[in-house]
């Protein structure tokens, strides 16, 4: 039976889910003698926050303030990529605070996340798990786009002018678009990634690289610099990978790249319960609004997309008892009507329940039929802002 129809049939709540997360999370601790982080965003959903971004380093860093003491910490992490000075921060944070930082990869952490994965002075992964290119993620106009790609296409259409003269009417309006200021944002934001990697491998990853494996030779600082510029050099060809978003597993990694990874999958103990953290995280996101992961074994911050009342009735006199709205649900469209009071009138129920609306829940969170969960707190708040009263529940 695969783990996420284990899970599955056992039809947990929500509350189930995030006591097995912390449970596997400190089960994942007493089997590695370290401390574990999970850090993991919903890819796939369309929510602008779901980006690695200057918020998620205040969590990670107040979880793990009090945990100085420890020598060893790793993080679990799956992220589509973001702010590399956000990565940045991060990186800086575990390694002035920790002598051992470890990574763990079992679905994808691409590019600003492949950045702080390769800062690790370990770096596991499963089968599943996937870097990407070392890149950064630029935000032109309303899209954010790949740095290295976005040079690409400048460099494509500067040599197209040189061969032919000019440029197709459509490229010279958007080449027109872009100043000089940005175009060297750009650059510079690609170079940054790239000086980044090349430190921090470096510094941590070769931390304790001291003989070489073949030849027994004594490794020096420029040898350690000059294969952390080779890594980067593989990871930053685009030509290779063919696009930004492109899947680097872990054979490309120890074989063609020939950097050092610890597979997961060769220990039966560890690779069970990574996997099943990676499945609880799934089901999370897959079952309710919650977008992005924090937890540690005996702490957990989920930040959740709420739904906001588009359809709220608000009756016409001054104080209404009672306001009902309609609540669509973003997994399978099912809708409810919901409603909300005011007052201590059990008449309201009968009356509102006989016309087939629901109460507001009283943790604010709606289960649908499907199994998703909505949380309804955006529509509370909303609700006793315009109405200028307290929900009563």
């Amino acid at each position: 039976m695969s783990l996420m129809t284990e899970y599955i049939s056992k039809k947990l709540s929500t509350s189930d889910l995030e006591s097995e997360l912390l449970k596997l999370i400190s089960q994942y601790n007493k089997l590695r003698n370290t401390y574990l982080l999970v850090y993991a965003a919903a890819i796939g959903k369309p929510i602008p926050n779901i980006l690695l971004e200057q918020a998620d380093f205040y969590v990670i860093h107040d979880l793990l303030i009090d945990k100085k003491d420890l020598q060893k910490v790793d993080i679990y992490i799956e992220t589509p990529g973001g702010s590399g000075e956000t990565a940045e921060e991060i990186v800086k944070c575990l390694h002035h605070n920790f002598d051992t930082v470890s990574f763990v990869i079992s679905g994808e952490a691409k590019s600003a996340g492949t950045l702080v994965v390769l800062s690790g002075n370990e770096i596991l992964m499963t089968e599943t798990g996937s870097l990407g290119p070392i890149d950064a993620q630029m935000k032109i106009g309303r899209s954010l786009v790949s740095a290295y790609d976005y040079m690409e296409w400048i460099n494509e259409k500067r040599e197209e002018a040189d061969k032919q003269g000019q440029l197709n009417p459509f490229d010279a309006i958007m080449i027109a678009q872009i100043t000089p200021g940005e175009l060297r944002k750009v650059f510079y934001s690609l170079k940054f990634a790239e000086d980044l990697v090349v430190q921090w491998l470096t510094n941590y990853k070769f931390k304790t690289w001291t003989v070489t494996e073949t030849r027994k030779i004594t490794v020096t600082e420029k040898m350690k610099k000059d294969r952390a510029k080779e890594i980067v050099k593989k990871l930053i060809d685009h030509s290779r990978w063919r696009s930004h978003g492109r899947s680097i597993k872990i054979n490309d990694l120890v074989e063609d790249i020939k950097l050092k990874v610890t597979r997961v999958d060769d220990d039966p103990k560890l690779s069970e319960i990574v996997y099943r953290i990676q499945t609880v995280c799934r089901l999370l996101f897959d079952t309710t609004t919650v977008f992005k992961i924090f937890a540690i074994e005996d702490n957990k911050i989920f930040r959740t997309a709420v739904a906001t009342g588009g359809t709220i009735s608000m009756p016409k006199k001054q104080s209404p008892d009672v306001i009902t709205f309609i609540q669509k649900c973003p997994k399978c469209g099912e809708v409810h009507r919901i409603y909300v009071k005011f007052a201590l009138n059990p008449q309201f129920d009968v009356e509102f329940k006989k016309k087939g609306f629901k109460p507001f829940p009283k943790d604010a969170k709606l289960k649908c039929n499907c199994g998703f969960e909505i949380d309804l707190s955006g529509i509370k708040n909303q609700i006793e802002i315009q109405s200028g009263r307290k929900i009563i529940v």
